[in-house]
């Protein structure tokens, strides 16, 4: 499951009752850690959070969810739970004197026996520069860093940070999350005015993010609807959300990658979903087309050499229509991707000549083969005893092309899938001859 709030702006100050007239999402908030929806392979009594705050002790930490799932309502629980000052800064507001006062603050609690428990919120805003001036203050016990971030911590911080900090990774809400959390609204405030079927569908548009789902049925609290709203007309009411989606973030990677074994495991349904829900995000087609040609070449290769012309094609149809109709061309490039035999042979042929070629330096190629453009070298043996295959009998003449020093090597093995099992048939006939021919 997943956790209940997002992150909200931080305070400094303990939890203290919401007013009256507050957010929803605040009246709600969880007032200790067993309130917390959803996250209890942290916060039960067998998680790392359950188990730190039973021991009366904290270790920095780094909590790591998308929006939604609870990162501030933890830490200044966790402040609460264990007796510790709770101070929070924003790396979207805060800068470096912002930080220092809050390190100065805790140094003078420390000398009068206060531990301090200092939240940062989006910490992965935080330069790599100021991420470094929190080592010290670590380090020395001036404070518990507990650090959120909806960002992939081994990408945007710092290693010496990382190696102070456990990093604790906390779960989107899934619909049984989000639908407890809206049980509690609905007792503080009542029935919404939604039929059971637009219910599931309010559930399902808040992605995940308990936030987005207690504002959106805050929106319905305040209509004073009359009549139950079906999905058709919850839709129109509410405004839709839009994919959570950053092109340069993890969410990029994760759904590219998505698509990408998708294809490789002939699954041509499931690659169609990924190729929509990146469409559907307003992923840059052309970066698509791309991903798709190294699909093309790294997965099916030589067992269907027609699927590369078929990507490459699909990025011209691309650039000739434009959107929409052009993502058409990109979608059938997909589905013959996802339905074409398989295979990675071409990938390691590559990988493995590449590497025989760094530890083998520069090993002359044999002098039958070299090139003899002057006298001088012909005389000195350059291309002496070359044998023309188109002259040989059967056009082959199993001559040996390798350096003197280097045995011969196999570095592309074709599978027996797909066009490359008449391939293997052709390598192994050429092998027949050049063991016949004595080369």
């Amino acid at each position: 499951m997943a956790d209940l709030f997002a992150d909200d702006p931080p305070q400094s100050a303990s939890p203290d009752e919401p007013a009256e007239d507050a957010p929803l999402a605040d009246r709600l908030r969880p007032r200790s850690l067993a309130e917390v929806i959803g996250q209890e392979h942290l916060t039960g009594p067998e998680g790392a959070i359950g188990r730190m705050v039973a021991a009366g002790r904290l270790s920095s930490m780094v909590l790591w969810g998308p929006p939604g799932t609870g990162k501030t309502s933890i830490a200044r629980l966790l402040a609460t739970e264990v007796g510790m000052r709770y101070e929070a800064v924003s790396a979207v507001f805060s800068g470096v004197a912002d930080l220092k006062k809050a390190f100065a603050a805790a140094g003078k609690a420390k000398q009068a026996g206060q531990r301090t428990l200092l939240f940062v919120d989006e910490i992965h805003r935080f330069n790599r520069a100021q991420q470094d001036g929190f080592l010290p203050f670590v380090e020395r016990g001036v404070v518990t860093l507990v650090g959120a971030t909806t960002e992939n911590p081994s990408f945007e911080l710092n290693a010496a940070l990382l190696s102070r900090a456990q990093v604790l990774i906390l779960h989107r809400l899934d619909a049984e999350a989000l639908g407890r959390l809206l049980g509690r609204a609905e007792t503080l405030e009542g029935p919404l005015p939604v039929t059971p079927a637009a219910r599931d569908a309010l559930i399902a548009s808040a992605d995940g993010d308990g936030r987005f789902l207690l504002n959106q049925a805050e929106t319905l609290y305040a209509a004073n609807i009359d009549a139950s709203l079906d999905p058709a007309a919850l839709g129109q009411f509410l405004q839709r959300r839009v994919a959570v989606y950053d092109k340069d973030r993890e969410g990029h990677y994760n759904l590219i990658s998505a698509l990408h074994k998708a294809v490789r495991g002939s699954d041509p349904q499931a690659a169609l979903y990924y190729l929509a829900r990146m469409t559907v995000a307003g992923e840059e087609p052309l970066f698509l087309a791309r991903r798709l040609v190294r699909m093309a070449v790294e997965d099916i290769g030589m067992a269907d050499p027609a699927a590369l012309p078929q990507c490459v094609a699909a990025k011209d149809a691309y650039q000739f229509l434009g959107s929409p109709e052009g993502e058409l061309a990109l979608v059938q490039a997909c589905i013959y991707l996802a339905t074409a035999p398989k295979s990675n042979a071409v990938y390691k042929a590559q990988k493995a000549a590449l590497r025989s070629a760094k530890e083998t330096g520069s090993l002359m190629p044999p002098m039958n083969i070299v090139n003899a453009p002057t006298k001088l070298m012909k005389d000195i043996g350059y291309g002496e005893g070359y044998r023309y295959d188109h002259n040989a009998e059967e056009g082959f003449s199993g001559d040996d092309y390798w350096p003197d020093a280097m045995e011969p090597q196999t570095f592309y093995e074709p599978v027996e899938r797909g066009f490359e099992r008449k391939v293997r048939e052709r390598l192994d006939y050429w092998a027949k001859l050049r063991g016949e021919r004595g080369a």
